[in-house]
């Protein structure tokens, strides 16, 4: 039956209910400039009434009801718009990530005044020009050598500057990996106190908030999946985090990364699974802008300096050393070279137990002259070093050649297979394969730049093709050269020569990143007079007045001697066209970086602004839900003093 005080029981509800409602309004007020704050709302329900059904239900019609009671306070989220937002974040991160560093490159790139890169080159090869027009003078050679020192010293401050973002992205890389493990941290230990407060039947709306706070914050960092967000999949399903095929918060706990060395002649990084040790790999996000700048997007560039350093040091080079300085000496480099091994045969010990190994020959030359236009009459298939896959690093490419190929075609088939080599004829008419930059060198255990690592030549029918052999003497007939074995070097042709002059044919691969050491010759330096000008015939020294050989390098300013990219394509190029190349390449993908970041960002504000418009704390609207609380508290508040009046008479009454 009904209580004599039920009437103070009822006003009391109603006020303890609207009060929470006043209280919860007043938390969304002061929050709402609070960042990641989702507004929440009090739902005020009916108590439960009198009488349930059952045996002792008073005799009395209907139920009569017991006032109203704050059932729960709820947070206003959408949670289809949240995963919306925690996808669109990590591609937000990365165009971000990604847009920075192609701006830096593109400061490094600017070709401003007369230090540029191709400002130097230009000096240089006029400086050569002038060389050829006036051999006998010493100030001509003098000029040779400032000009080929400052276009070195503009080549070493591209480098520099490019080799800075490298590193720069290696800094970020290792912060942002303890970031992710702080962030992956922090939300586990929220997990907790949240299990905790829903095993007491309450909302932890604002440990939600943060979390989800810290949930947005990672997938700018990482491409994430989240399962589970408000338990709202199941009350038993703990939270979960997944990224790159890994379980990275369960519940309270919270996985972690390493950092440990991967590269050990950059010197940089890799992100590892702690648990497993395995190798993590991102798709979208910060990191993994930054894993791809470094890897891939500046390396290549690099590598683009280093391959038109290293060829404009040989080609250079190997016209010098054919010519006369005034003084008379003659096989002399005009750019100093630095081999990577001290060995003569370039045998080198990769693996470091002590025993040689490997070789590194970066070029091999032909002994027998030949002419573009001849035709070998020959068929068979070449088979070259590929760029080097994970799941093959060991990677050949099948170049095939006919009888009806000319040696033009065959080099031009060559060098647009795609293979990390390049051919060409040198001066003295004989075929010259080199070694270019390789795919990946910068990752752990990848293939060394301006190492040539297979070369065999199948003929048809099974047999030992003759190109590389009797036609072009780079191969002993039958022999297969693999850099993967010490005094590889005796499959060569040369290696049999009964005068000693084997090692002319082939040279030993340069110090990483050529870009970096180049430099002038210092007994150049040193004796201005030993600058080549001229050509000698039948083995006499040029005359004084000869400048051929000058001509000859001055000429190297137009001849395509360079093919486009890193690798794969036989659009041959000038040395100027190349550093065009570049730069326009920059360009190019600086304006993508910048376009696609544009329409993220544009998204991604559509999404935070629908996000806000749902979650965030609308001033207007609070105010009016405070005004609407208000006036429902004094109701219960006048409902429970007339209560109160009744009770005072009935009491008055009977007292």
């Amino acid at each position: 039956m009904t209580s004599t005080f039920m009437g103070i029981e009822l006003g009391k509800r109603g006020i303890m209910a609207h009060q929470s409602a006043l209280s919860t309004t007043g938390h969304n007020i002061d929050n709402m400039n609070s960042e990641g704050y989702s507004r929440q709302r009090v739902r005020i329900g009916a108590s439960e009434p009198i009488y349930m059904p059952g045996l002792t239900r008073g005799e009395q019609a209907g139920q009569l009801g017991q006032g109203s009671v704050a059932a729960n306070v709820e947070r206003v989220r959408d949670r289809l718009l949240d995963k919306r937002i925690v996808a669109q974040g990590s591609v937000g991160g990365y165009w971000e990530t990604r847009d920075k560093y192609l701006f830096q490159m593109e400061q490094a790139y600017l070709e401003v005044g007369g230090s540029s890169v191709r400002g130097n080159m230009d000096a240089f090869w006029n400086a050569w020009q002038e060389l050829s027009l006036h051999p006998t003078d010493n100030a001509a050679r003098s000029s040779v050598l400032e000009r080929g020192k400052s276009f070195v010293d503009s080549i070493h401050q591209r480098f520099t500057a490019l080799k800075g973002l490298q590193d720069m992205a290696e800094e970020d890389i290792t912060i942002t990996v303890r970031q992710v493990n702080d962030l992956s941290s922090q939300i586990a230990a929220l997990n907790k106190d949240i299990s905790r407060i829903r095993a007491q039947g309450d909302n932890p709306n604002d440990l939600y908030d943060r979390r989800d706070l810290l949930v947005d914050k990672l997938s700018k960092l990482i491409d994430i999946t989240v399962e589970n967000r408000d338990g709202a999949d199941g009350g038993n399903k703990e939270f979960m985090i997944h990224t790159a095929g890994f379980t990275l918060v369960q519940g309270n706990i919270g996985n972690q990364f390493d950092y440990v060395l991967g590269n050990q002649a950059e010197g940089y990084g890799k992100i590892v699974w702690q648990a497993t040790g395995e190798d993590v790999s991102f798709q979208d996000g910060s990191l993994a802008a930054l894993v791809e700048m470094r890897d891939t997007s500046i390396q290549e560039e690099i590598q683009t300096l280093d391959s038109m350093t290293m060829n404009f040091i040989d080609l250079v080079n190997e016209v010098h050393k054919t010519g006369y300085g005034a003084n008379g000496k003659t096989g002399l480099d005009f750019f100093s070279q630095y081999p990577f091994v001290a060995n003569v045969n370039g045998n080198y010990d990769r693996n470091g137990d002590g025993q040689f190994d490997s070789t590194y020959i970066y070029r091999m030359n032909g002994q027998n002259k030949l002419d573009l236009n001849a035709k070998p009459g020959l068929n068979g298939t070449l088979t070259l070093p590929a760029p080097a896959i994970a799941e093959n690093p060991n990677a050949t490419i099948d170049v095939p050649y006919y009888d009806t190929d000319s040696v033009q075609d065959i080099i031009d088939r060559i060098n647009g297979s795609g293979a990390e080599v390049f051919a060409r004829l040198n001066r003295e008419g004989q075929l010259s394969i080199k070694g270019t930059t390789a795919q990946g060198s910068i990752l752990p255990n990848g293939n060394p730049d301006f190492v040539i690592r297979s070369l065999a030549d199948n003929g048809a029918n099974g047999e030992a093709g003759l190109l590389l052999s009797d036609y072009t003497g780079i191969l002993q007939r039958g022999a297969t050269y693999n850099w993967q074995e010490a005094d590889a070097i005796n499959s060569l042709a040369a290696s049999t020569r009964a005068d000693g002059t084997g090692a002319e044919y082939y040279a030993v691969a340069p110090e990483t990143h050529p870009a970096a050491w180049v430099a002038v010759n210092p007994q150049l330096v040193r004796e201005p007079g030993s600058v080549a000008a001229g050509l000698g015939t039948n083995g006499r020294p040029a005359n004084a007045g000869n400048g051929d050989a000058a001509l000859a390098i001055a000429a190297l300013r137009d001849s395509q001697v360079m093919i486009s990219g890193v690798s794969g394509s036989n659009g041959y190029k000038t040395f100027d066209d190349y550093f065009a190349g570049a730069v326009g390449r920059i360009g190019s993908l600086g304006a993508q970086s910048k376009d696609a970041l544009e329409t993220q960002q544009l998204i991604m504000k559509q999404l935070t602004d629908l996000r806000s418009s749902i979650s965030g704390v609308n001033l207007d609207e609070e105010l009016a839900a405070m005004i609407q609380y208000q006036k429902g508290y004094e109701a219960a508040a006048r409902f429970l003093t007339t209560a109160n009046s009744l009770l005072d008479v009935l009491l008055g009454m009977v007292g």
